[in-house]
């Protein structure tokens, strides 16, 4: 174990908190306005991880069809009314994190979800102490896969790389800390497909198994 305190960089949707429940009905609400069927929770897994512009984008485009700035406004203002029912932290995920605490470890929550709702997510569910620095998609002026996003975010946490390592759902997350010179563990319980954990340290089958896996990557 490096002598500086590690750090454990979290991506937030679909890595430490199951936030799917909360998107996918704005987002139907939004194509069932504009008269499209809804789309399946796994369908809409597949469309998260670069922000809501990116994920109407992708949706309307299943249709045929553009979204618009007023698809956009609707989506947040149902997203931002309520983004916690039906949500939750992934099994393990708590008891994960106060034992890494116990052992010494530091976190920093990365997320391209902007940096408020995010705040406001993690707060619904007990977890701000938790984090030493919150680094949102809006709170830096690059974002994941920008590798400089994941940096920004370690530095305000009073980490460093070298003794650091992101987790993460998605192939955002192992694209940022590789070019951070970062190792990545894939949450292989979240909505990234599996071929997304190419160019991971390792892939986790859920949180339970992040400790051991970090012992491995910074022994």
């Amino acid at each position: 174990m490096p002598s500086l305190a590690p750090t454990l960089v979290i991506d937030l949707d679909g890595t430490l908190v199951d936030s799917l429940p909360a998107i996918a009905r704005a987002l139907n609400g939004v194509l069932a306005a504009r008269g499209f069927a809804p789309l399946a929770p796994a369908a809409i897994a597949r469309l998260v991880g670069d922000g809501v512009a990116v994920l109407l984008r992708r949706a309307f485009a299943l249709y045929g069809a553009e979204a618009d700035d007023a698809a956009l406004a609707a989506f947040r203002a149902d997203y931002d009314a309520d983004p916690i029912t039906g949500c939750a932290p992934y099994p393990g995920a708590v008891t994960t994190l106060a034992a890494l605490a116990e052992a010494g470890w530091r976190f920093a929550l990365c997320t391209n979800k902007p940096e408020i709702p995010a705040r406001e997510m993690i707060a619904a569910f007990g977890l701000s102490a938790r984090f030493a620095a919150i680094g949102g998609g809006d709170s830096f002026p690059t974002r994941k896969p920008d590798p400089r996003h994941l940096l920004a975010t370690l530095a305000a946490a009073g980490g460093a790389p070298a003794a650091a390592v992101m987790l993460g759902d998605h192939a955002n997350d192992v694209a940022a800390a590789r070019g951070a010179g970062v190792p990545a563990i894939f949450a292989a319980w979240g909505y990234g497909a599996p071929e997304m954990a190419a160019g991971s340290a390792a892939v986790a089958p859920d949180f339970m198994a992040v400790p051991a896996l970090l012992e491995q990557i910074l022994r």
